[in-house]
């Protein structure tokens, strides 16, 4: 990350004529929350002195431990070049949560990430990049409410003027490339009207950052569309849902590719082969936090090119971590359970330890690749190759959470609690609904 200075801020506030600063962070569920100021309190702002109310946000604190206050880094001050000019130009700091003591909150996914990537250099590695590939949808607006009607009707890769979105599409792009996420691709996904953009990989903390400002990108130039874009894993039935395939790499302590070995067996490395058998080994604890909602569990089911099972593969789609061609440099295990409503901090912090803790491991087994079509497989057949199912629903990822105690490690008592209790919350809201479709189905019975 670039670094900067207290007075670095405050001379490019003045020279860019910024009038307003957003203190931004993120709450448990992942969701994108801020404090706005005149310029007027910049020098506050980045001397510490910004103070919220910490008990109406979710996973936070309660009403008798209130006052938060917002610590911003200094090296994601950023113009926001997609906001209004005509009152001035915005900026935005990503800020890490201090209790009023001065000590970093126990909750801010932030820190409990920061935590992770401490273990990972005194483990001597000295980066964990990540490469997000975040599907979407596209919808259309009526009478000021999305509706469930793809703004086109075109499939994978097609091109305008039968992918209608594309010129959206690229005003996105446009925007991600003027605030350095380095677009590296931009197309239609398979199913109507859904879309991925990708950009750059960078190192874990900066990528969680930038996918939060991805993702308020993403809205914003589809409202200005007239639109509206949503990250749901799955809001249409019978066709693909979006996920976000994570694409991760340890760096040495000279900073070279841990995972590529050009004298080894598809040129991986064994800390390859380990970090993927830490991850496949806690792969049904771990969709707790990569497949964090209801919905999420409507996306890894046969069919649809999502992966169901916890295996890996040079080739095979079908698993739940795929390594790309791409060798050197770029050698990477792709993770394609994940989904866009994963809180990114929270994801990776767990990721990252499970995989750490496999490269750790005395063990000189490691799991070995599969290269059947899992998916035509059948469970006997899976399980005589020790491949799990991922959970199929909400209620059995938290049982599986409650099973792994690297959990309550990764995520501490405050954060592990406030989880599982809002989870539990979602699927007991869930379970007593009453959906169209039991209404169709059993009213005339």
């Amino acid at each position: 990350m670039v670094t900067m200075t207290k007075e670095d801020v405050l001379a490019l506030a003045k020279k860019e004529d910024v009038r307003f600063i957003r203190m931004q962070f993120t709450d448990m569920l992942g969701i994108v929350k801020s404090v706005d100021l005149p310029i007027s309190r910049l020098d506050d702002a980045i001397n510490n002195k910004i103070m919220f109310d910490g008990s109406s946000i979710e996973g936070f604190v309660r009403i008798k431990e209130a006052d938060m206050y917002l610590y911003p880094d200094l090296s994601t001050f950023q113009i926001l070049t997609f906001e209004s000019l005509a009152l001035g130009k915005v900026a935005r700091l990503v800020c890490d949560v201090y209790t009023p003591k001065g000590e970093p909150f126990e909750g801010d996914p932030r820190f409990i990430l920061k935590k992770a990537i401490k273990k990972m250099q005194d483990a001597g590695f000295s980066a964990l990049n990540v490469g997000f590939e975040p599907e979407f949808f596209l919808f259309k607006v009526k009478d000021g409410k999305p509706v469930l009607e793809p703004n086109d009707d075109a499939g994978y890769f097609d091109l305008a003027p039968m992918d209608g979105d594309n010129y959206t599409r690229r005003d996105i792009a446009i925007e991600l490339d003027k605030l350095g996420l380095n677009v590296q691709a931009s197309h239609h996904e398979v199913a109507v009207g859904q879309h991925e953009i990708n950009f750059r990989f960078q190192d874990v903390l900066k990528a969680c950052d930038n996918l939060q400002l991805f993702k308020t990108v993403v809205k914003v130039i589809a409202y200005k569309h007239g639109l509206h874009a949503t990250f749901m894993p799955k809001p249409i039935a019978g066709i693909n849902g979006s996920g976000m395939h994570t694409n991760l790499s340890l760096a040495n302590a000279k900073g070279e590719n841990a995972f590529f070995d050009p004298t080894a067996e598809m040129q991986l490395s064994l800390v390859a082969k380990k970090w993927m058998t830490g991850i496949l080994n806690h792969s049904r604890s771990i969709a707790a936090l990569t497949n964090p909602t209801v919905n999420s569990y409507k996306r890894i089911i046969p069919g649809y090119e999502a992966p169901c099972y916890a295996c890996w593969s040079d080739a095979n789609r079908s698993a739940m971590i795929r390594i790309p061609a791409a060798r050197g440099g770029s050698t990477r295990t792709e993770l394609r359970n994940v989904d866009p409503l994963a809180n990114p901090y929270l994801a990776l912090a767990f990721i990252l330890t499970a995989g750490l803790e496999g490269v750790a491991s005395k063990d000189p087994k490691t799991v070995p690749p599969v290269y059947d079509n899992i998916f035509e497989l059948t469970r006997e057949q899976r399980e005589a190759q020790g491949i799990q199912n991922l959970p199929e629903n909400l209620k059995d990822a938290i049982k599986e959470m409650k099973k792994d105690p690297m959990m309550l490690a990764v995520l501490g008592k405050h954060t592990y609690d406030k989880y599982i209790i809002a989870k539990e919350r979602e699927w007991d809201e869930y379970r007593t609904y009453v959906s169209a479709w039991e209404i169709e189905r059993y009213l005339h019975l």
